[in-house]
């Protein structure tokens, strides 16, 4: 190999490696964390932990709510916004998990309305419908939510006349 052609490759190489390493921050912020359980506010992901959970201790349960199931398998609902924390431990109090778990927004279309300053949300798919979200104006969320009791406590009732 030519002494030019040697300098070629070594060049060759160490632009490479600096390109590789510019990028590297991008690569990462990118990937996410396999400690992060992403789930959408308003749904619910599963998760599968060890089978000696007893117990399980959550940051923010505004954020997220679990339910830990038969078997180790954990239900993650998300119900506010942002980030919190949980951690499940076994009967002697040993730490078996420590993960993050993130909230997001809901990924259906939807439409915001605003009266004001009072917001209304609805969910249009494929026509639209009220979609009661935090952040919505009160009577507006008051209103829906009454409906939604309402309606709830009519089809238990005749659910219970029915047998």
């Amino acid at each position: 190999m030519s002494s030019q052609s040697l300098r070629f490759s070594v060049r060759s190489a160490f632009r490479a490696l600096v390109a590789g390493m510019l990028m590297w921050p991008l690569a990462v912020m990118a990937e996410p964390s396999v400690n992060t359980i992403s789930v959408n506010v308003d749904q619910a992901r599963l998760v599968k932990l060890p089978a000696r959970v007893a117990t399980i201790v959550v940051g923010n349960p505004l954020i997220a709510d679990v339910a830990l199931q038969a078997g180790g398998v954990l239900v993650v609902t998300g119900k506010g916004y942002g980030a919190t924390n949980f951690i499940a431990m076994d009967r002697a109090g040993e730490v078996l998990v420590d993960r993050q778990i993130q909230v997001e927004g809901p990924t259906d279309q939807l439409i915001t309305v605003y009266r004001g300053v009072d917001r209304e949300s609805y969910s249009c798919m494929p026509i639209c419908q009220r979609r009661v979200t935090l952040g919505d104006g009160d009577s507006y969320f008051k209103g829906a939510m009454d409906q939604a009791g309402s309606l709830s406590s009519q089809a238990a009732s005749s659910a219970g006349t029915n047998k």
